[in-house]
């Protein structure tokens, strides 16, 4: 039996503004590892800051879900460690 290795096991949030560099920087940069995730734009949808806001403890952007666990900022090096990319 093959395996499909591409698949991806992670469910990937991303809550964002639609001017906040460091949201774009964070989604280009999973995109560029090959990583799929739903954007929330917190900007237009204040229930969603809220859960955003639940998660993380704070107002900024960008928040990311991985999983249930919550990465705050464009830190690639937590990000890296979650999905395991090398």
């Amino acid at each position: 039996m093959e395996t499909n290795t591409t698949e991806q096991k992670n469910k990937i949030i991303i809550y964002s503004t639609e001017n906040c560099k460091f949201c774009h920087m964070l989604k280009d940069y999973l995109t560029e590892k090959g990583f799929e995730y739903d954007s929330v734009d917190v900007g237009k949808d204040a229930e969603q800051a809220n859960i955003a806001k639940e998660k993380s403890g704070q107002l900024g952007v960008p928040v990311t879900d991985i999983d249930g666990k919550i990465v705050i900022g464009y830190d690639t090096d937590a990000i890296d460690e979650l999905l395991n990319i090398k």
